[in-house]
């Protein structure tokens, strides 16, 4: 992809540059679908291999005006929220398709969310209908939800239970809504994080965002509607929702879910029997792939492109993917939640070392510029900073926090990512560190600071402090410095009892350490990259270490 500079003359010598100019989609999701549905009414649109659904693109359509009509039957209005509490099915696509019909703000719950983290997120996010599917594995969903609603006041409503009577009641049930109430620039979606500081924070994304987010993304991918996506990711972030059915909807490319949660035989097989063209993941998922048994068993051949991202990427992973599972044409893409989320990405006919070695250059109609973390001044080229970014791709701001979406978004609509990157002189960019004490595990983003204020409930822990370290098979793993309260024990089981069930299966620390107190500063604040390089050193993680930032 050609890229356009603000340096119109001689070599570029400050890091910024612009992804060239496409005219921009100013529609609504639902406008979308409804036109990809006219352009192509009988090609597949989605299949949904562990629930034997297949959906042609006017069938999806119709089923989006139908969920639309059932949330407005529940009393929805255009601006109010629904949660998703569940794994990747087809309900899920429909209320992403039909909440966006309908002008209603779908939020995404992380399916391995606990009754400490839904409780946060029901009162923070004025959910008025969840929608969960009680046959997830992971959790008995009505007694946690029992918990989380013991002793609060929440506007929750309605809970409909995917795959049930009570979600075809509410299909049966609905009612006609006025249609096209949304506009572009309206929230579609909100989706939690701890951004680059702080407690987690309801990021609002529109419908121009996230609609021109899959049409660059595509660009870049060379996505049309021949392609067959394969997408074992989780539709709750935005791997799943935008780059999986976001690209999906605007090319009119088939989205293949291979099952509920992520299996290496099931993806093998959904690609083999589908033909894909294209297969997404995290690094941990294409090592489980080429480490199961009966890998040399399946027809991979169709393959040609393919996305690794979610944790960091090693090279020869890269490389070892490409040869063995086809995929000549592999990309990296670069982003967060808050801007919709891809950044920056390489196109798929780049040469293969420049697409491995670096996260691409901007994406098409976005801005991106490297600044001193301090003075905010663009640098040179080649020095590092922090990468920040402007265009649709910006979140609207967080959820009713608009002095923690003054801290990252400035009066220019430039976007702080809080990460380290540096510009090559082709605009291509480097990145070399990510949002500050952020960890990512096995493609999950795992926030410090959600972790130490529930440990710190504890009745035997004084003070803690989480960070991540390296780990050959997931990226990261979570690790816990603890210091105990005065003439008490603890054993490390029991701290990881406490937080299972409580918290997300990924956020309970794999290693604990017990200590007297923490590194600091003259000025007591606490240094975590120490803790982090003792660890390192002590459990011979070198290594990896510097694979991380390679």
């Amino acid at each position: 992809m050609q890229t356009t500079s603000a340096l119109e003359a001689g070599a570029r010598t400050l890091s910024y540059i612009r992804g060239v100019d496409v005219p921009l989609i100013e529609k609504t999701i639902s406008q979308v679908l409804a036109d990809t549905a006219r352009r192509f009414p009988d090609r597949d649109a989605l299949v949904v291999c562990h629930q034997g659904v297949r959906l042609t693109w006017a069938e999806l359509d119709r089923e989006a005006t139908r969920t639309a009509r059932g949330l407005a039957g529940l009393g929805l209005r255009p601006g109010d929220r629904a949660g998703i509490w569940a794994a990747n099915c087809l309900e899920w696509i429909l209320l992403q398709h039909g909440a966006a019909r309908a002008g209603v703000v779908l939020v995404n719950v992380n399916p391995a969310y606990r009754s400490h983290e839904l409780r946060y997120v029901l009162r923070k996010s004025n959910i008025r209908a969840l929608f969960l599917r009680e046959k997830d594995p992971r959790a008995n969903y009505r007694e946690i939800l029992a918990e989380s609603r013991n002793g609060d006041s929440l506007p929750l409503e309605h809970t409909v239970w995917l795959g049930d009577a009570s979600w075809d009641q509410m299909l049966d049930r609905g009612v006609d809504f006025a249609a096209d109430l949304a506009a572009p620039a309206d929230v579609a979606n909100i989706q939690y994080t701890s951004g680059t500081t702080g407690s987690p924070k309801g990021v609002m994304l529109t419908h121009r965002g996230l609609v021109n987010d899959g049409m660059a993304i595509g660009l870049c991918l060379q996505a049309h509607e021949n392609d067959r996506i394969c997408a074992p990711v989780p539709l709750y972030h935005c791997f799943g929702s935008v780059i999986g059915s976001m690209v999906s909807t605007v090319y009119g490319a088939a989205l293949i879910l291979p099952s509920a949660q992520f299996d290496a035989r099931a993806t093998l097989e959904a690609v083999q029997r589908e033909r894909a063209t294209t297969l997404y993941g995290v690094p941990t998922m294409y090592v489980a792939e080429m480490e199961h048994p009966e890998f040399d068993r399946f027809d991979l051949s169709s393959l040609r492109k393919g996305i690794m991202s979610g944790a960091p990427c090693p090279i020869e992973l890269m490389k070892h993917v490409s040869r063995r599972m086809h995929m000549e044409r592999m990309t990296i893409p670069y982003g967060q939640t808050e801007s919709s989320p891809v950044i920056t990405m390489s196109n798929v006919d780049e040469p293969f070392e420049r697409s491995v070695m670096t996260v691409g250059t901007a994406l098409a109609n976005v801005e991106v510029r490297i600044v001193h973390p301090e003075t905010l001044e663009t640098l040179p080229i080649g020095e590092q900073g922090e990468l920040c970014t402007r265009g649709f791709l910006v979140m609207k701001g967080y959820d009713a926090d608009p002095e923690a979406t003054a801290a990252v978004v400035d009066s220019e609509g430039w976007l702080r990512t809080g990460d380290l990157a540096l510009m090559h002189p082709d605009g291509y960019i480097s990145f070399k560190g990510r949002a500050k004490d952020t960890i990512i595990r096995g493609g999950e983003n795992i926030y410090p600071r959600d972790v130490e204020d529930f440990l710190h409930s504890h009745p035997k822990i004084a003070d803690v402090y989480v960070f991540g370290i390296p780990d050959a098979k997931l990226g990261e793993t979570v690790m816990a410095w603890v210091q105990l309260k005065t003439g008490v024990e603890a054993t490390a089981e029991e701290i990881r009892d406490f937080c299972r069930g409580t918290i997300a299966y990924f956020k309970v620390p794999q290693y604990i350490r017990f200590v007297d107190g923490f590194p600091q500063t003259v000025t007591k604040k606490v240094q975590k990259f120490l803790m982090r390089e003792q660890e390192i050193k002590e459990r011979n993680l070198g290594a990896l270490a510097r694979q991380e930032t390679a």
